[in-house]
């Protein structure tokens, strides 16, 4: 591809785009970047990662990707201003929650359209996207989308409904992952531990756990088990978690993120 367009310029638009040029995916130069009004954002993009900045919508017209990275409640307005700019060769890719390829297609007509939900850790080259396609895009297309996407991360072909559990679960997941750090550092620090100690010591209890359900072909309940001697502290931390209602409480953590997603799908 020789012009890919960013329409928005925010946080899971910079994840992208810093993922593909730190990982060669993309030339910097292949990619140009607008919004509705932040060019001192524009300006801090180009100068981080060597994009180019759109100066005209019009400028679109020649644009072989469009990568729509606008707030949801902001898509369609955004896509009745492109519209009258684009060429017919131009594919879209959305990575909006909630919207639906069927409203895009009406916002942008027909075309090849994909969606796809990654996640921020798109920045280290480690996001965790799903992608659903219209009948437009071809398998080659799909192909180009799939490897483009893999330059950031793990990426899994889903049916379109199912975009709403990918957005509950690995779209909205950093952030819960997050959370439970902060929660790790209040409370390891009132047990007498600097900050930094737990931080240091959380983090790496993270990966060492993720890379153990790469590595090993265990189910997490096994690995789980492994650690829980009868009687021990690991199992008096896993009774608190139960007498607190730690399952129901992911659950409705993530059925409210999926019922959200279905929410904005319908402009609610």
């Amino acid at each position: 591809m020789e012009k890919i367009v960013f329409i928005g310029a925010g946080s899971m638009a910079e994840a992208i785009i810093g993922g593909w040029v730190k990982n060669g995916c993309v030339r910097a130069d292949e990619i140009y970047v607008t919004n509705r009004s932040d060019y001192t954002r524009l300006t801090y993009l180009k100068n981080t990662y060597g994009v180019q900045i759109l100066e005209r919508l019009a400028d679109t017209e020649d644009a072989d990707l469009l990568i729509l990275a606008v707030k949801p409640k902001d898509a369609w307005t955004a896509m009745q201003s492109i519209a009258p700019y684009l060429g017919d060769k131009t594919a879209v890719l959305s990575v909006l929650a909630g919207i639906p390829i069927e409203t895009i297609e009406k916002g942008l007509y027909s075309r090849p359209i994909a969606r796809v939900m990654p996640n921020t850790s798109a920045t280290i080259g480690m996001s965790a996207s799903g992608i659903a396609f219209n009948k437009r895009v071809s398998l080659e297309q799909k192909a180009v989308y799939i490897q483009m996407l893999s330059a950031i991360g793990l990426v899994v072909e889903v049916e379109e409904d199912k975009l709403h559990a990918v957005t509950a679960l690995s779209g909205s997941g950093p952030a819960y992952i997050y959370y439970l750090i902060e929660a790790f550092e209040k409370v390891g620090t009132e047990i007498g531990l600097p900050k930094e100690v737990v931080r240091q010591l959380m983090v790496q209890t993270l990966a060492g756990s993720a890379s153990m359900l790469q590595s090993v072909d265990e189910e997490p309940d096994v690995l789980r088990r492994k650690v829980t001697s009868p009687g021990g502290t690991t199992e008096a931390g896993i009774r608190a978690l139960e007498d607190h209602h730690f399952n129901e409480t992911i659950s409705a953590c993530i059925k409210s993120a999926e019922q959200r997603s279905r929410e904005l799908a319908k402009g609610v």
